[in-house]
């Protein structure tokens, strides 16, 4: 064989070889790509999901309204209804006289509190009515000048009221004492002798304060909410931590309550449904999740305040109703 020959086969050995090396090279580039691209996919669906998993956790969280029973069921475990009465105001025999009329118009939901003076009353009422003490969800509140003894201010409650436990307790406001006041709550949840423990006026700036430093989420938290005050990020945010929000001043409260009932677009609904302005509103409530209490002594009124389950407000009818949000506080707390 010609060196010639010999020169030309070598040349063409190399050339294979160096295909060969350059092919591998490519095939291995393809497959750490493939390979990243799929890590890459992976970690995009494992966010995704955790972000689903964050949202799903909020929305978890939210109570739910059982608009069947009429309840929502409180994080504490318990059931409480939907709509009450509010005892503001409301002492001696017109208190005791209203109570039982709001029983007999089927509520179940009694607030009050030791500013209110009227928790003997109350207790008589529930009492006098003969009906089963498990089916009746009592609301009171010991006051921020009771905080440096709350065992004390428990003690009397129990007492005054004298139905055996209290379903739910709440701090009437922030005040000096206030975590102390409330960790005596939670000793009196392990006893039985309370249910539920929640707040009342308390905002977020207070919440965020306020929360680290106990051990039991509040079941509830009590605020002024009316068409002109409609808090709407406080009560979702409430809401987003399983907190039951509950409206103690739907109508606005004194010296406003008959602008509210006369607003055009409130009464615009109300003759769309064939009810009345103060449905609408306490209705309004209950589609964005939050418990009513409104106070009255009118038998008549009572009765009215709980016929708030037979219609339904609109999509658009809730967005004419959020459009008359003012801001506008009638309340110092």
């Amino acid at each position: 064989m010609s060196k010639k020959i010999i020169i030309v086969l070598i040349v063409i050995i190399i050339l294979i070889l160096i295909g060969i090396t350059i092919f591998l090279m490519l095939n291995n580039n393809m497959e750490e790509n493939i390979m990243l691209n799929t890590s890459n996919q992976n970690n995009s669906t494992q966010i995704e999901n955790i972000n689903k998993a964050g949202e799903s956790d909020t929305t978890a969280n939210a109570p739910v309204f059982n608009f069947e029973t009429k309840t929502v069921k409180l994080n504490s475990g318990y059931e409480m209804p939907l709509n009450g009465i509010g005892t503001y105001s409301l002492t001696g025999d017109e208190c005791y006289n209203s109570i039982t009329s709001a029983l007999n118009a089927g509520v179940r939901l009694i607030d009050t509190a030791y500013m209110y003076n009227n928790e003997e009353e109350i207790g008589r009422a529930i009492k006098d009515s003969n009906i089963p003490r498990e089916e009746i969800f009592v609301i009171t509140k010991i006051y921020p000048t009771q905080f440096n003894d709350p065992q004390s201010a428990i003690e009397m409650a129990l007492e005054k009221l004298d139905i055996g436990y209290i379903d739910m307790m709440l701090l009437h406001h922030p005040g000096e004492g206030d975590v102390q006041a409330y960790k005596a709550m939670e000793e009196y949840v392990k006893q039985g002798l309370i249910h539920s423990i929640g707040l009342s006026n308390w905002y977020i700036e207070e919440l965020e304060e306020f929360l680290p430093q106990v051990d039991t989420v509040p079941a509830l938290i009590q605020n002024e909410i009316h068409p002109y005050y409609q808090e709407p990020e406080v009560v979702p945010y409430i809401q987003s931590k399983g907190i039951v929000m509950q409206d103690w001043y739907p109508f606005g409260g004194r010296g406003h309550t008959s602008e509210l009932l006369n607003d055009e677009t409130i009464v615009e609904i109300a003759n769309n449904h064939n009810v009345t302005s103060a449905q609408v509103i306490l209705r309004w409530n209950l589609q964005r999740g939050v418990v009513v209490i409104p106070c009255s002594s009118n038998p008549d009124h009572i009765k009215e305040n709980t016929e708030i389950y037979h219609f339904e407000l609109t999509d658009e009818e809730m967005k004419k109703m959020e459009a008359l949000n003012r801001d506008e506080k009638h309340d110092w707390y």
